[in-house]
């Protein structure tokens, strides 16, 4: 029986592997067309979702040797920081009060208090991962091409409302702005919200509603030039306005709570059983 149980331990760790190297396979082209990618994605976000070990950091259980992670604490206008090269691997970076491995599911979870320090450009503090390239650099990447971040998540707790994916504008401007932000409301609501330009002017539209508590998937993409959302399934398309055409772009996901007080006690509580991210 012994045996037996080991043998099964294996396979589940060989099945979160490869659902954790996916998307490098995926943006090596492994996959034919551009369009396979979000039915892939969402098989090894399902893998991944169901072989999470509680015993090990969320670098264990996710690729975050393409992320960096901001935190809620450090001096004024500068957040903590962590690279890719901290946060990669089962004994990578975990940190007790905002960033860690539950165990009881596996899932890697996210606490933003509504008393943190905040960037220079933000009144919110935030528990958020930025993404990186494989060599530890920023990414940046053009708006041509196909670009894909997939989650499977669950809100624990909100006070207002949590940004928990967005495209955010990099390199080609000055500007400091989200391209788009994906928020879940503490009434279950999950609001798209899109920039009118560059220079700010975000309109919101309602896509569906999930229960606090109840986990829920969503891909958040650029595909032929269009922003195209799916959460649950359902796929909405975007069109982009051309002020955007000069700036590159990246992908964060995690908890950025849109709500600050002196509270150390309030805040938004995530937590993600798949995050995956694909370039092609």
């Amino acid at each position: 029986m012994t045996a037996v149980n080991n043998g099964n331990r294996h396979a589940r760790r060989k099945v979160l592997a490869l659902a954790a190297g996916g998307v490098m396979a995926i943006a090596a082209g492994a996959i034919g067309a551009g369009h396979a990618v979000g039915t892939n994605a969402g098989l090894a976000a399902a893998s991944s979702a169901a072989s999470l070990d509680p015993a090990v950091a969320p670098g264990g259980n996710f690729n975050l040797s393409v992320w960096s992670l901001q935190l809620p604490i450090g001096s004024p206008g500068s957040p903590t920081t962590i690279p890719p090269s901290q946060l990669k691997g089962a004994s990578g970076y975990t940190n007790p009060a905002y960033f860690w491995t539950d165990k009881n599911d596996g899932s890697m979870t996210f606490w933003d208090p509504e008393a943190g320090v905040t960037t220079p450009n933000s009144s919110y503090a935030r528990t958020e991962l930025r993404e990186m390239n494989s060599n530890g650099s920023a990414a940046d990447w053009a708006l041509s091409g196909t670009h894909k971040l997939s989650a499977t998540l669950r809100i624990v707790s909100v006070t207002k409302n949590v940004c928990v994916g967005q495209i955010h504008l990099g390199s080609g401007g000055s500007s400091t702005k989200p391209l788009l932000e994906l928020y879940y409301h503490s009434n279950g609501d999950v609001v798209l919200g899109l920039e009118k330009s560059p220079d700010g002017g975000q309109t919101t539209s309602t896509l569906t509603n999930v229960p606090l508590g109840t986990q829920w998937s969503y891909v958040i993409a650029i595909v032929g030039g269009k922003i195209q959302i799916t959460v649950n399934g359902t796929t909405k398309s975007y069109a982009i306005a051309s002020g955007f055409n000069a700036y590159h772009q990246y992908f964060k996901a995690g908890a950025y709570n849109q709500s600050s007080s002196s509270s150390t006690s309030n805040g938004a509580k995530v937590k993600f059983y798949a995050l995956t991210v694909a370039h092609s």
